[in-house]
Formats: structure tokens, sequence, C-alpha cells
């Protein structure tokens, strides 16, 4: 006698999230795998278009979703600005003409999908502390990209607090990117030590506001971190990032799944 097979439930498909960073010189996306913190296929890459408005880029999400017919679920879309609730509010290195545009609806309207925005630095912290060089840590990590400018993400206990913008902070009667952000190492044509004078002043600062478990730098530079890190001189620990330019993409789709 043939015994009845047990019934087994149907396991629920979830599409894979895909990850956008729209950065000043490539809009970069791909699928994640969210619980392995790893790309679920290769990323595309497509040119900003300039100059970079919110119309532009949309249709270059658009033609990037396109060369990403396998994946399927929700979209996280990094922008280098304030974002509240979908709304960007803030434009330093990007076309003014973002200010007021509520993202979310822009992208979901032109891709036909549910996408939801972010910061780009509150991004990159989500993946640091989930996947990189912040995991398993408790309390308050702070997370920073020295780039254009400096972006920040503030993370406590797994959870983001969102546009914390401290590259604008005030240091020695200064906007505290203007003196300390990679850029200003590249125009100004400091060595390690100059910069890492600067970075002790800024990160100084940080520690003294917010008292910080943790401070991680992220941002192109982070890959020469062995030049300049050791020489910043504050009481909180400071690592580089391990994500690097994944960073974004997978940040992106932890926000959004």
């Amino acid at each position: 006698m043939r015994l009845p097979r047990p019934h087994l439930p149907t396991r629920r498909h979830v599409a894979t999230p895909v990850g956008v960073d729209f950065g000043g010189s490539g809009i970069k996306g791909a699928p994640v795998d969210v619980q392995a913190g790893k790309f679920a296929a290769d990323r595309v890459r497509i040119p900003t278009p300039q100059p970079s408005t919110p119309q532009r880029v949309a249709e270059v999400l658009v033609d990037l979703l396109a060369q990403l017919p396998d994946a399927e679920g929700p979209v996280g879309v990094t922008v280098p600005g304030v974002v509240r609730r979908g709304v960007v509010g803030s434009a330093a290195n990007i076309d003014q003409s973002w200010i007021g545009t509520d993202a979310d609806a822009l992208f979901s309207r032109a891709t036909g999908r549910t996408v939801r925005t972010v910061n780009d630095a509150d991004a990159a912290g989500l993946a640091e502390v989930r996947f990189g060089a912040a995991r398993g840590q408790s309390g308050l990590v702070i997370v920073t990209t020295l780039g254009t400018g400096i972006g920040s993400a503030f993370v406590h206990d797994g959870v983001l607090v969102p546009n914390s913008e401290l590259g604008h902070l005030e240091v020695d009667g200064a906007n505290a990117e203007a003196r300390a952000a990679n850029s200003a190492r590249e125009r100004e044509d400091l060595s390690w030590e100059e910069w890492a004078a600067r970075l002790t002043r800024y990160y100084r600062t940080v520690e003294k506001l917010f008292s910080p478990d943790l401070i991680v730098v992220g941002g192109g530079v982070s890959k020469h971190s062995e030049s300049f890190l050791p020489l910043v001189e504050i009481d909180t620990p400071i690592v580089p990032a391990k994500l690097r330019n994944k960073a974004g993409i997978i940040g992106a789709a932890l926000y959004v799944s």
C-alpha cells in the first residue's frame, strides 16, 4: 500500500531587490542577495547624464533596470543629498533641480516598480554595519565617506538615524568638508600628514559631540587608509570601510528590502 505524500507548504518566491548608486560620474546598479551581502549578478554602470536633472536620471534608471531583466524586486536608489520620506531636500554636489523633488514618486512612476531613495552615505552606513567593518558592533557607529564632500551615517544598534550630514559641521570657523574632504587634499596638494591633521580636528569634533563607539572611514580614498588613518589622533576606534564601492549598492538594496 502506497502511503500518501505529506503535504509540504509551497515556498514563496521573494524577488531579489536591486540597489542603485547615483554618483557624479556613473549610475551603478546590481541585484543584491541581502542575506549574504553580495551582488546576485554582475553590476551594470551607465555614465551619469549632464546635467543630472531628476528626469534624466530617471531615464537612465529605466535603461539600467532593462539590463537586469531577471531582477524583478523593489529598487533602492542612493541620492547624494538629504532625503525625507522620498523627497530630496539638499543638492550640495548635484543639480539644484533635485531640491523638493519627490524622488520616490518620480522613479516609481518611470519604472513601474516600487522605488525608495536614501542618502548615499546612509546607504553605505547600513551596508558597513550589516556586512562590513562595523558588523557585530553595538552602540553608535558613525560611518563617514571622504570624497568630493564628507558624507555621514549614524547607525545605533543596527537602526539607521538618517540625514546626519556631518560634513557640514563648522570646524575652525569653516565648513568641515571644505577643509577635510578628499577633494580638499587633492585641490591643495596636501601630504598625508597634513591631511591627517585636518582629519584629526574634524573627528575630534565628531567624537566630542556624539561619543560614538566606532568610526568607519569610507570613500575611494579608504583604499589608502594605511597612509593616513594611523596618523589620525582620536580616542574613538577608527577603521577603514570594507565594502568600498559596493557599499552604496548593497545598502540601497538593504534599505528597500
